[in-house]
């Protein structure tokens, strides 16, 4: 586990004979710790990759059949997993299982029962819509005429009967009129179908093919119900059936699918390989504290047959981030925004940090922290109740990410919360009500200038540390201009502060010694600013101190909170207390109040979570990383699979010793 760093990578290369190539690529699976990569050109030119061959067909094969039965069944009950010690035990378990052609057939008959249910449903719904047709619907049928029925509001039909009729032959027949439709059947000859489906879908009108009945609706009616009714005892007859079979062979049908996808992975692995007549060659990644126990491993389960080696390389790592378990949870915003390169530092620490001081600082309200640390630790409950909240509500918040999402988004947001109760607690702030009994220690309205020189201060120590990281990340590449460069942008900035806190606070008692240093860092820092970046780096000069400013916006959104806060609540007041009104107008003027207090202090709280959240992660991506931050790294992939229908298999024994000579 590292600070500020991704885990150190080492290249490695192994080298081992054919026969040990089962044993050795099932302990690189199961140990998870190593990512294979393509083979060099250089080895390739010396053990050339080998095609698929038939027993990786078969597992092919088999992955695909257990992958269809699995869909095809319910979800099988929880037993113990299953171990499969070989591949040749895997293909027997699999050839044991006997279920395929009666699922098979049990789906295709599920799958033609629901489309004619579908059918059967329809025709029932149009039918029953216009049931007030007592003819014979076999009577609307002719090689000559299509029939409709439709519903249609009183304009629409009114211009669709007028447009219709206009082409020539046709029949209306309306049926019974409610105050909002009509419906009605259309016959029309079979030339003019295509010219009246177009009119009618113009007018808004959906016209539904005559169905291919003989009988009136009164007869045929019943005939659909006791059709679809006996559709519908078939079909749990067949879902009672796979649930049988899914309680019989659920288990090992889910087992066998995860241990032919794991064997079809090592397949898939094995194509990165090389093989020579008598042995087989690999690359990859490994972290570089497993790389001894990852030797060992292999020389033990092949008795010192298979040679593991590191591999000198220039090559970008691929990045593997380990921080602990509380600044874990802030590995998601650094992901979103870009995964850093292994050579590079992570700044996940820098964010878990940083974050919650600023959505804290800038919600700073006791009541509004409380209230979202409450939704934050009902969301990482699993949302109990969740099923009763309004449909639009809980599509809203689906469509921003899923649960599992939502969760770790909400573990990130608790440390802010905290602070921001902690902070409404010093500024007296509860919902924008100041509580009587107490003075806060801080007033954010009245003393707003304090906060925005601390919130000055906390820019530039955002991006002084922004430059010390790049100038370390210049310096351990050897890039001495941009050291230069890094190193300017820190003299730059203090030098700048300093000038403008002898401009902008000349009440305070401050010396010619600082407005020197001030200068001589300004100066010294345009200096070593165009000798690392050249004239280019002139426009970096506006952008520190653009930079350094943008985070008075931490003081700005809680100032327009607490500010917004103070006027929904001094309206909602005076409403409720007004004198002199009539009974009934101060009633409705209270309820008023009391719909302008709620919907207010809701747009609000939703505002204390947007906003500062995302101001918060804008002034470390933006002007914070920019100093020392590339990212486009790309994930460490281990080669692995994650167990839960199977076990491991054992490893193999190792042989009994050689008895000595003579013995």
């Amino acid at each position: 586990m590292g600070f500020l760093r991704p885990v150190p990578m080492v290249k490695v290369g192994l080298i081992g004979l054919k026969a040990d190539r089962e044993a050795i690529v099932s302990l690189l699976h199961d140990l998870g710790v190593l990512q294979v990569e393509p083979l060099r050109k250089e080895a390739l030119e010396l053990q050339p990759a080998e095609h698929g061959t038939d027993l990786q067909r078969k597992v092919s094969d088999g992955l695909l059949r257990f992958r269809t039965l699995k869909g095809a069944l319910p979800p099988a009950p929880a037993v113990a997993p299953m171990s499969f010690p070989t591949l040749d035990a895997i293909l027997a378990a699999a050839a044991a299982v006997p279920i395929d052609p009666e699922v098979t057939d049990l789906k295709k008959e599920e799958d033609r029962l629901l489309s004619e249910r579908r059918d059967v449903d329809d025709t029932v719904q149009i039918l029953e819509r216009h049931r007030d047709f007592t003819g014979r619907l076999g009577d609307l049928r002719s090689p000559r005429l299509l029939s409709f029925f439709g519903e249609a509001t009183h304009d629409a039909y009114r211009k669709l009967r007028g447009e219709v009729q206009a082409l020539g032959e046709a029949a209306f027949v309306e049926g019974p009129r409610t105050k909002e439709t009509v419906r009605f059947l259309l016959a029309v000859p079979r030339e003019q179908a295509d010219a009246v489906g177009r009119l009618a879908q113009q007018a808004g009108v959906h016209l539904a093919a005559l169905p291919a009945l003989d009988g009136p609706i009164a007869e045929e009616l019943p005939v659909l119900v006791r059709r679809r009714t006996a559709i519908d005892e078939r079909l749990a007859a067949i879902r009672g059936r796979l649930g049988a079979i899914a309680a019989a062979w659920g288990p090992r049908v889910d087992a066998l699918e995860e241990a032919f996808a794991i064997e079809n992975r090592k397949f898939e692995a094995g194509a990165r390989m090389g093989a020579g007549r008598d042995s087989f060659s690999l690359e990859g990644w490994v972290p570089r504290r497993r790389f001894a126990a990852l030797e060992a491993a292999v020389r033990a389960r092949t008795l010192d047959r298979a040679h593991l080696y590191p591999i000198p390389t220039d090559e970008e790592p691929p990045t593997l981030m380990d921080n602990p378990p509380g600044v874990r949870w802030f590995e998601f915003f650094i992901k979103f925004y870009s995964l850093p390169k292994a050579s590079e530092f992570d700044p996940t620490w820098i964010f878990a940090l940083a974050f919650p001081l600023f959505f804290g600082l800038m919600l700073g309200d006791a009541g509004y922290g409380a209230v979202i640390l409450g939704i934050c630790l009902w969301m990482i409950a699993g949302f109990p109740g969740g099923q009763h909240l309004p449909k639009s509500l809980r599509g809203f918040v689906t469509m921003i990410m899923g649960p599992k999402g939502m969760q770790l988004l909400a573990r990130t947001l608790i440390p802010g919360c905290l602070l921001a109760i902690g902070l409404g607690v010093a500024f007296n702030a509860y919902f924008g009500v100041a509580l009587p009994f107490y003075t806060g220690l801080f007033n954010p309205l009245r003393q707003a200038s304090k906060l925005l020189l601390a919130a000055g201060y906390i820019g530039l120590g955002m991006v002084t540390v922004g430059f010390a990281l790049g100038a370390l990340k210049a310096y351990f590449h050897h890039h001495r201009r941009e050291l230069a460069g890094r190193i300017g942008g820190i003299f730059f900035a203090w030098g700048i502060a300093g000038l403008g806190l002898l401009v902008i606070y000349k009440a305070f008692v401050l010396s010619n010694v600082l407005a020197d240093l001030s200068l001589v860092s300004l100066l010294g820092g345009l200096l070593l600013i165009l000798i690392g970046e050249g004239t280019q780096g002139l426009m970096a000069l506006t952008e520190i101190v653009s930079h350094i400013l943008s985070y008075l916006r931490l003081v700005g959104i809680l100032l327009a909170s607490a500010i917004l806060a103070l006027v929904i609540n001094t309206v909602s007041r005076g409403m409720i207390l007004g004198s002199g009104l009539p009974l009934l107008t101060h009633v409705v003027y209270i309820v008023i109040a009391l719909v302008i207090l709620v919907v207010g202090q809701g747009f609000n709280l939703v505002l204390g979570v947007f906003e500062p959240g995302i101001q918060g992660a804008r002034l470390i991506f933006v002007e914070h990383f920019s100093k020392f931050y590339e990212g486009n790294g790309r994930p460490f992939q281990p080669f692995a699979s994650q167990r839960l229908r199977t076990v491991a298999p054992p490893p193999p024994a190792a042989p009994p010793p050689t008895p000595p000579t003579g013995a």
